[in-house]
């Protein structure tokens, strides 16, 4: 069986290109970081460092690598044999690999069952995105897409941090983590990963992570963040800000409860288990890498906004998301592109525009007066 995965960083060789060595696979790790690939292509292995409960070490080998920017038509060529392709590469990349995928799925063999795709992102439903960008640059002279390609969507879970230096191609992650696919997409023919979740429905799997994981990293990020603090650990360390990132879950629970049907017990031992990550000392993870792309973060269907706006929808003013949502129009770190660009979005556009603009939320949604209140409060500091 072969995997040609998309994204040689950390998250691909720690997490996604892990779990399919495990269940298999020969992996072919594609990229433009050509760096990086040429260091995977001459190496034999590399090892996957697990810590926190249980710690291990595992070796991934059998492994090859391509640069997908000047080895385009070698990756064509994999694509055109392998029984998966995997992505973990940011949802904006994925308009950039898919044109590669279009290619390699025309020239499939009619004789070879449908590549199974899967885009592993930190985003909803991240696989139809990359479907839609495969479709648009799908050539129809080469048949039907719906005939050679099957997509199913995922939620991923694993927490990677920056890396100490020196560590070349070895990577160390959490002991957690967490690979549910959507098995419906497959017609009873899905992927054997043995790592991996596969459920009828990932909707609710796919929120839980979002208004869960991410929203509470991102919040120990800017409530660190504005503290002075550098680690994500030192921040769940100060019981101020630890009360903050819990009253934020508090409320992502109750939605999630009342929206999927989640056991109430269920998810609170779910954010039991996730506060108790985001301390784990042995990841070294800054408050700084956490927080950066706020503009992303503070979007529409992201996971301060998107949670926020529906509980404002039942009636519920959301306020420990709000003073997040508060915290992430203060993040200024001067290396952040995106940083960089809210402040001049808040520097040039007036209150209601601005808040329209950063949060797609109009004036007539009824989370919008609080969220006006917030960037025009963050505007006079400006």
């Amino acid at each position: 069986m072969k995997a040609v995965h998309f994204g040689a960083g950390n998250i691909g060789r720690g997490f996604v290109g892990l779990l399919l060595h495990e269940a298999g696979y020969e992996v072919v790790f594609a990229d433009v970081a050509d760096a990086l690939i040429s260091q995977l292509a001459a190496a034999d292995s590399y090892a996957v460092h697990e810590v926190g409960e249980n710690p291990a070490a595992k070796t991934v080998e059998g492994f090859r690598a391509l640069n997908s920017g000047t080895q385009e038509a070698a990756v064509v060529e994999e694509i055109s044999t392998a029984d998966v392709v995997t992505t973990a590469v940011g949802p904006h990349i994925l308009k950039f690999v898919a044109p590669v995928i279009a290619r390699g799925l025309a020239a499939r063999n009619a004789s070879l069952p449908p590549l199974q795709v899967m885009a592993c992102e930190n985003a909803i439903n991240a696989t139809d995105l990359l479907r839609e960008e495969v479709r648009a640059a799908w050539d129809d002279s080469a048949g039907d897409l719906d005939a050679v390609a099957v997509f199913a969507n995922t939620a991923v879970d694993r927490i990677v941090p920056n890396q100490a230096p020196g560590q070349g191609l070895d990577v160390t992650v959490e002991t957690f983590h967490e690979w549910v696919i959507d098995r419906t997409p497959f017609g009873g023919n899905a992927p054997v990963i043995p790592g991996a979740t596969f459920v009828d429905e990932l909707g609710p799997y796919i929120e839980r992570k979002l208004f869960t994981v991410n929203t509470g990293h991102a919040s120990a990020a800017y409530f660190g963040y504005q503290a002075g603090l550098e680690k994500i650990s030192d921040a769940m360390a100060d019981p101020a800000v630890a009360a903050k990132v819990r009253a934020v879950l508090d409320e992502t629970k109750e939605l999630l409860v009342a929206k999927h049907g989640f056991a109430e017990a269920e998810q609170e031992a779910y954010v039991q288990k996730i506060l108790s990550r985001f301390t784990n000392p042995h990841l070294p993870d800054t408050v700084v890498r956490v927080g950066r792309a706020p503009l992303r973060k503070l979007s529409r269907h992201e996971r301060f906004v998107g949670p926020a706006a529906e509980l404002a929808e039942r009636g519920v003013t959301p306020a420990a998301l709000l003073d997040a949502i508060s915290a992430a129009l203060r993040f200024d770190d001067g290396s952040d592109a995106e940083a960089k660009e809210l402040a001049e979005t808040l520097a040039t556009l007036d209150a209601a525009e601005a808040t329209r603009k950063i949060t797609g939320i109009g004036a007539g949604h009824p989370l919008f007066g609080e969220l006006l209140r917030l960037v025009s409060e963050r505007k006079a500091e400006l």
